[in-house]
């Protein structure tokens, strides 16, 4: 595994670790637990550049289904490094500042910084990612992460609402783009970016071509809050401001700009592409700005702000891509400054937004309000965080010295050099771009003035604000006074960065601009004389003065706010309408009847598979390769069939769960006969555990009432239950005739030993072969296990008292545990019983890779001991006996699988590889170890966490 997974790996490690740390240094803010990663990833980061400036290409790949073309492969080039270091730098600074923001008393912090590094590690997987399908997989992950730090605050209605908007705009629009991918690999039939690029030429004329792009437009326009999938991002808001810094200046919005920069050498250079990515972003540039200036919160108006600056970044984007139509001419690179101009705007909007953002969470955090209706006056009180909101607000409105002016004034060249491209009718309409730039941007220098003097100028009001202010601590001014720095630096000295990361970032943006060892050679200058460009900047202050002056005139902050209104309502009244449909659709086949579930399900069920079984000849009846059925055998059947038969004669529930038992046993006997022992084991333990459950859950279950009826017959019901029936027999019939497919079992048997170790053939299946399927099936367990906890703990109402005689007649004692048995002899038997158990399932455990057992059985048989152990002396004591938390339990469990299959990374294998060897051991001498134990160790401890869950929960329910 190289370093460059582990960059991507350690963020959701330290993750898992946050939780435990915490809870050993329990004085310490968790924050300062965290700040480490980042810091040290920046720096690693960091020393990247010189191999990057060279114009090499960090790559490493691990394989993970590689029949599917799905690898882990991570690839930086100057882009990904630009956005690594985004994510990690302000994210060493966001940690920071929120070590001073959040009260280690009063928040969840354990919560937030799990979200937090979960978020750091998607982002750097979504930017170091060279698989599209892991790419979409980390995609999807900074939404659900995003999602639970937006709703960080819960109990506000308003934060949920935020985090759910967002949430379902991010995850349709990732849908679409899943679905542009993979039109993109039937084209390329590939899903490594690098090789999609490489094949960019021969795909630009396919039909599927314009539709993946669309698509893949769709997931980055709602990532990047384009209009008009940009109303999430004010809901947004309602997270605390460190979230608003990190998500929603630098990294998460910036997203889909990495995606529309990363796929431009595909798209790039058709009218299309230029038209919607300009067109989009040049939209979203006025909208955002006019509707910034109509806000009263100043968090609401710094979010609008950063959807007009997205867009500015993604109208340059379409600017630029102009220039590969123009490949290997000299007028490529005319247009490949709008590339430069975006990029090195990327790196400010992200300081001084993330300055601005920490400047207003310090202004809400002293004075305990965002309203700018009562805030003023704060200049001599919170001089620094003036400081910083002075220079946040000059960069952001284009004004010298700061980096802002110099990405404004290439902004500006960019849009008149759009007039003299002689393509698509811009002869015509190119004179539309530099005009919609320059009002803008007057728009963008108002709101920067509201956001100052509004808040920091005039006269203070400190009867309407909640606390008295004061500047904030100095751990809280250092993260925002290093950005500031950063804007003021990057202004006077921009070609810091020109060499370091716009040039290699540009060369992965247009690499066909470029032969075989060229490189991009941006300069940036401060004073470049009076052109066009330094007096349309003129015009904005001075336009932008004028409407500053009438803004406060008109009151404007008196006003109701109107401006995107009708979208918020459009997203309100078709959710509205979504869940009313659905809950009159469910309301008419969700009627509380059983019956009907089971004719749903059996209905579809003989449909569907007999469907399949005509279409594909399915239907055969070959008894050539049968085995003689012999007296056990047909003895065994006919006692199942008239178990089966009598459960629905039957008087009692218990008789029933007896002959429901039976029949479960039966099957034992036939896995017997059969020679099966793996599945004879399983079967039973299972049998034997299921029996007790249904007993657990029949006990809460009022008493049968014996009625007198006269049976009828229903006609529907009988070819309901005759056909699903008879598509199992055909199935049956079908699957043991043979002839459709080869048998597998040959593979199985030849190769269990030679590539698992393992002699036990159904456990190598299990754990090896079928892994990830034994992975995913005990993930589905532990899932079903805290749906049945939540549910059976779930009071909607309090529970009623109830006497102490009725508690001792149901076998309950207070509290909901169950009683302990009074029978001597139970006790008695039971603590010899249980050790036996227990060490049989720990021999199971053991023996399973060469020998019947495995750590399902094992994990089985295991339950069954405490089970025993739990109705023979009652919960409460057993709860003394085994002090163990079996959620818990199950989570480590899957951890240890998890991690197991993780493992095999770091021996450049794929995911789930296993390995084994023969070992000389002191006393045990020669002896084979494998690393499928490990797996099995995993499965084994989910289980017994799965099954004790459940079977303590329900017996335990009062």
């Amino acid at each position: 595994m190289s370093l460059l997974h582990v960059a991507i790996i350690v963020p959701f490690l330290w993750a898992v670790l946050t939780p435990l740390l915490s809870g050993l240094l329990r004085r310490a803010h968790t924050g300062w637990l965290v700040l480490p990663v980042p810091a040290v990833l920046f720096v690693w980061f960091l020393l990247r550049i010189p191999e990057i400036t060279q114009g090499k290409a960090l790559r490493s790949s691990i394989e993970w289904m590689p029949s599917l073309g799905i690898d882990f492969t991570a690839c930086m080039d100057g882009l990904g490094l630009l956005f690594a270091l985004l994510i990690t730098g302000i994210g060493t600074l966001v940690v920071l500042y929120s070590i001073f923001y959040l009260d280690k008393s009063k928040e969840s912090l354990r919560h937030f910084y799990v979200y937090l590094l979960l978020f750091m590690g998607a982002m750097l997987g979504v930017v170091l990612s060279d698989n599209l399908m892991v790419l979409y997989g980390f995609w999807e992950l900074t939404s659900v992460s995003s999602f639970l730090l937006i709703a960080f605050w819960h109990t506000r209605d308003k934060s949920r609402y935020g985090a759910q908007k967002s949430l379902l705009i991010t995850v349709f629009g990732g849908l679409a783009m899943f679905a542009g991918f993979l039109l993109l690999y039937a084209m390329t039939g590939t899903f490594s970016i690098r090789e999609t690029i490489a094949q960019a030429h021969d795909i630009a004329g396919q039909t599927l071509f314009v539709p993946a792009m669309l698509l893949i437009l769709l997931g980055a326009f709602t990532k990047s809050a384009q209009f008009p999938f940009h109303i999430w991002l004010p809901d947004a808001m309602e997270a605390p401001t460190p979230v608003s810094a990190y998500l929603h200046s630098a990294t998460m919005v910036k997203a889909g700009i990495y995606l529309v920069a990363r796929l431009s050498p595909v798209f790039a250079g058709q009218a299309e592409w230029f038209w919607i990515v300009s067109g989009f972003g040049l939209a979203t540039l006025v909208y955002g700005s006019a509707t910034a200036i109509r806000q009263t919160d100043l968090k609401a108006m710094l979010a609008y702000s950063t959807i007009s600056q997205l867009g500015l970044v993604m109208s340059l984007l379409g600017l630029g891509s102009a220039s590969a139509f123009f490949a290997g001419a000299g007028d490529s690179l005319l247009y490949a400054k709008a590339t430069a101009a975006a990029v090195f705007h990327l790196i400010n909007h992200a300081v001084f937004k993330g300055a601005l953002f920490m400047a207003v969470g310090i202004v809400d955090h002293e004075t305990g309000t965002r309203d700018l209706r009562r805030l003023g006056g704060l200049m001599r009180l919170m001089p620094i965080t003036f400081t910083v909101a002075l220079i946040g607000t000059f960069s952001m409105a284009g004004l010298p010295p700061f980096s802002g002016f110099l990405s404004k004034e290439m902004f500006f060249t960019s849009m008149l050099y759009v007039q003299r491209l002689d393509l698509w009718s811009l002869r015509s309409w190119g004179v539309v771009f530099p005009a919609v730039a320059w009002a803008a941007s007057v728009l963008t220098f108002v709101y920067s003035m509201i956001v100052l003097l509004r808040t920091f100028a005039g006269k203070l009001q400190s009867d309407k604000l909640k606390r008295k202010p004061h500047e904030a601590p100095l751990g809280m001014l250092i993260p925002p006074v290093v950005l500031a720095s950063c804007a003021v630096v990057f202004g006077l000295f921009p070609n810091l960065l020109a060499y370091s990361l716009l040039e290699p970032a540009m060369a992965a943006i247009l690499p066909d601009l470029l032969a075989q060892g060229e490189r991009f050679h941006v300069s940036i200058r401060l004073w470049h004389g009076w052109t066009p460009e330094v007096f349309m900047t003129i015009g904005v202050v001075l336009a932008g003065a004028a409407l500053y002056k009438l803004y406060g005139r008109l009151n404007v902050l008196q006003r109701p706010k109107t401006g995107g209104l009708w979208l918020n309502r459009l997203y309100d009244g078709g959710l509205g309408a979504a869940e009313t449909f659905a809950y009159r659709l469910t309301a008419r086949y969700m009627t509380g009847s059983v019956r009907h579930y089971l004719i749903y399900i059996f209905v579809f069920f003989g449909v569907a598979l007999g469907a399949a079984l005509l279409l594909s000849n399915g239907i055969r009846f070959d008894t050539s390769r049968y085995a003689p059925v012999s007296f056990y055998e047909a003895a065994a059947a006919l006692v199942m069939t008239a178990a089966a038969v009598a459960v629905p004669f039957a008087n009692s529930r218990l008789t029933a769960i007896i002959l429901t038992g039976a029949v479960g046993y039966m099957v034992t006997l036939f896995f017997i006969l059969f020679r099966a022992p793996d599945l004879a084991l399983t079967q039973i333990i299972v049998e034997t555990v299921s029996v007790a459950l249904f007993l657990l859950c029949f006990y809460h279950l009022p008493k049968w009432k014996k009625e007198t009826a006269r049976p009828r017959f229903k006609l529907f019901n009988f070819l309901v239950a005759a056909g699903a029936g008879a598509i199992v027999t055909l199935i049956a019939l079908g699957a043991s005739s043979g002839g459709a497919f080869e048998s597998i079992s040959h593979y199985y048997v030849e190769e269990s030993y030679r590539l698992a170790g393992g002699k036990n053939i159904v456990n190598v299946i299990l754990v090896d072969f079928r892994g990830f399927d034994t992975m995913l099936e005990i993930t589905v367990l532990g899932i079903a296990s805290l749906g049945i906890y939540a549910l059976v703990k779930l009071r909607l109402d309090p529970p009623l008292p109830r006497k102490p005689a009725e508690v001792e007649r149901n076998g309950k004692t207070a509290g909901g545990t169950l009683a302990g048995s009074n029978d001597v002899l139970l006790k008695t038997i039971s603590r010899a019983v249980v050790f036996i158990m227990i060490t049989f399932a720990l021999y199971l455990f053991f023996a399973g890779h060469n020998r019947p057992g495995g750590g399902f059985i094992g994990a089985l048989m295991t339950a069954s001991a405490l089970l025993l152990l739990a109705i023979a002396f009652g919960t409460s004591a057993f709860r003394g006996i085994v002090p163990v938390d079996f959620r818990k339990l199950t989570a480590a469990g899957l951890a240890v699988a998890f991690l197991t299959g993780i493992g095999s990374f770091a021996f450049g294998a794929p995911f789930l590889s296993h390995a084994f060897g023969h070992f000389h051991l002191p006393i045990l001498g020669d002896t084979e170890l494998a690393t499928a134990v490990l797996f099995d160790l995993g499965v084994y401890l989910s289980v017994v966490g799965v099954a004790m869950t459940i079977l303590l929960t329900i017996g335990r329910d009062s």
